[in-house]
């Protein structure tokens, strides 16, 4: 019989991300080996104030094109379009849908929605600088996360002549705590790795540590790894942590997988 190699085999690594969302990535970490502490770094609602969202969802197939940049935005608009008795694949029927990121397209195609356009790289810089047409004179509506987003994709197609509406269809917050068993793991300098696939993972698990362990929180982590999903997440890191030990090639968490196993390989 063959021995199945498991290049993170022993390894003890945080997943910060939020409750309901932590199974997928986590399933594919402990295929390879990995032990898996759960760090909720984030749980997800609607935004303080639904007006903003339902008014553009009313003229939703007035817009020519709607632009998802996170799995959220799709869940969200969706559920809501439901509440005024229609839905996001209906919609889809009449106006053009783009996202950014291979999990917002999949979100999408489990709605049964083909995005018509997805950019060759999974950030906004690109889906920019891709678009398939020139934004001037496009009705355009971007839902977003309430706080923390960037402002960049609205930014660029303002400037290029495209009416924008960009509203609030989700908040992400900070839990209260962090789970005990990854509490011990930490104090008892167990921890190989930890994960990030988002600023505000970043940002939260920064107060939920500092929360716990008070001012020297750092010092509990000098001896893991951090490693980011991509180049914003890494830009925050750096300046709450003070480093990133590896950032993902292909912004996915499967891209956070190779870069745990060329890490510690």
């Amino acid at each position: 019989m063959s021995i199945v190699e498991l290049p993170l085999d022993q390894k003890n690594i945080i997943i910060t991300r939020s409750k309901d969302k932590i199974s997928d990535i986590k399933k594919i970490f402990t295929n390879k080996g990995a032990q898996i502490f759960d760090f909720p770094a984030i749980y997800v609602g609607y935004p303080d104030d639904l007006n903003p969202l339902d008014d553009a969802l009313c003229e939703i197939n007035d817009f020519h094109w709607i632009i998802f940049s996170s799995s959220n935005g799709i869940k969200f608009v969706d559920e809501r379009l439901r509440n005024l008795n229609s839905s996001l694949k209906e919609c889809s029927n009449k106006i053009k849908i783009a996202v950014v990121g291979e999990k917002t397209s999949l979100t999408l195609s489990d709605l049964g929605i083909e995005a018509d356009f997805v950019p060759p790289e999974f950030v906004a810089e690109s889906l920019i600088e891709n678009f398939p047409i020139s934004g001037y004179g496009l009705r355009v509506f971007l839902p977003r996360v309430q706080t923390g987003g960037r402002n960049l994709i609205a930014d660029e197609f303002r400037n290029s002549g495209a009416r924008v509406v960009e509203v609030a269809a989700y908040e992400t917050r900070c839990p209260d705590s962090i789970p005990l068993e990854t509490i011990n793991a930490i104090v008892n300098r167990r921890v190989d790795a930890m994960v990030f696939s988002s600023g505000k993972t970043v940002l939260n698990s920064a107060f939920l540590l500092e929360k716990e362990f008070g001012k020297e929180w750092l010092t509990f982590l000098d001896k893991a790894k951090l490693l980011t999903i991509g180049p914003q997440t890494s830009k925050t890191c750096k300046k709450i942590f003070g480093r990133v030990d590896s950032q993902a090639v292909k912004y996915t968490f499967e891209g956070l997988l190779d870069a745990a196993i060329d890490i510690f390989n």
